[in-house]
């Protein structure tokens, strides 16, 4: 397995004092390349580890399984460095019995960035991908304050973050008693939650209905419709949702949480599974930007 953190001698500067030269852990990123009965499909950048989990759920993201059962297990190939060693950057999958494989239209024209997994799609129309799972329907109300807590739960187990300040992170919860099911790490915040969503599918727990996925970044549409390929009706994040987020979580009813930050949040679909001791005060008067304490996402 590949290396999770990597060791660069860097200099630090802060003006009105003396350069300092010393070690820095830094966050590796490679490649891996995802093969599917041995013919490509796409190649990702991501963090060395949970690679099996990580092709699981971006087959769970493609829509090209969706239960246990109907995928059958994934293996390092053949792909070395000049020195000889397996670099263990190319993986293959084999589907279950009678499980059709990707459709063409899936391949990649090119490589998926660390920074968003939908800008290698083929075609802008294959984008929007359907899911199995309905979310609308999930009973799941969730205690507001219970939800406040998930964020400091989350950050306290980014264990390689702490030590390179440079992954995103996934965490999913039991939206009921709150238990931390899964974390995962990633450069890539696609990455990070399609290795979530694996572990669900190698666990035999798909659809994910009562569950809150947690993300340590900003709610992007991918990670939306990531959510929803998996059954999952509660997407948060500590930082903003995007505009087409917020407008997927609407249509499919999913709960849209974003700037998770202490005791506050603002909830932008599906209001209802969030339960508040308080009434609730409508307003047209827009929040203030500083009132929601925005902040830049990683």
């Amino acid at each position: 397995m590949g290396r999770i953190t990597a060791r660069r001698r860097v200099t630090r500067i802060t003006v009105g004092e003396a350069k300092r030269v010393r070690e820095d852990l830094l966050a590796v990123e490679e490649p891996l390349e995802i093969r599917v009965g041995g013919r490509a499909l796409a190649i990702t950048m991501r963090t060395p580890g949970h690679d099996f989990e990580l092709a699981a759920g971006f087959l769970v993201s493609e829509g090209v399984v969706s239960a246990h059962d109907e995928y059958s297990g994934a293996r390092y190939c053949a792909g070395v460095n000049d020195d000889g060693e397996n670099t263990f950057n190319v993986l293959d999958i084999t589907l279950g019995p009678g499980v059709a494989p990707p459709d063409p239209s899936l391949e990649r024209n090119f490589y998926t960035t660390s920074s968003c997994g939908l800008c290698g799609k083929a075609s802008i129309d294959a984008v929007r991908t359907l899911s199995k799972f309905d979310v609308s329907d999930d009973p799941l109300r969730l205690d507001a304050a219970l939800l406040a807590e998930f964020p400091d739960r989350l950050r306290a187990r980014q264990e390689t973050f702490e030590k390179t300040g440079g992954l995103h992170a996934a965490a999913l919860f039991d939206g009921t008693t709150g238990e931390l099911l899964v974390l995962r790490e990633d450069v890539g915040r696609h990455n990070a939650v399609d290795k979530v969503v694996g572990w669900a599918l190698t666990e035999g727990l798909l659809p994910l209905r009562g569950t809150v996925l947690m993300v340590s970044g900003r709610a992007s549409f991918e990670l939306t419709q990531k959510a929803s390929m998996a059954g999952i009706p509660v997407l948060a994040a500590v930082s903003a949702p995007s505009s087409l987020a917020a407008e997927l979580g609407h249509e499919l009813g999913m709960t849209v949480v974003g700037f998770l930050r202490g005791s506050s949040m603002v909830v932008y679909s599906a209001p209802e599974r969030i339960i508040v001791e308080t009434s609730t005060v409508d307003t047209t008067t827009p929040e203030p930007a500083d009132a929601r304490q925005k902040a830049v996402s990683l």
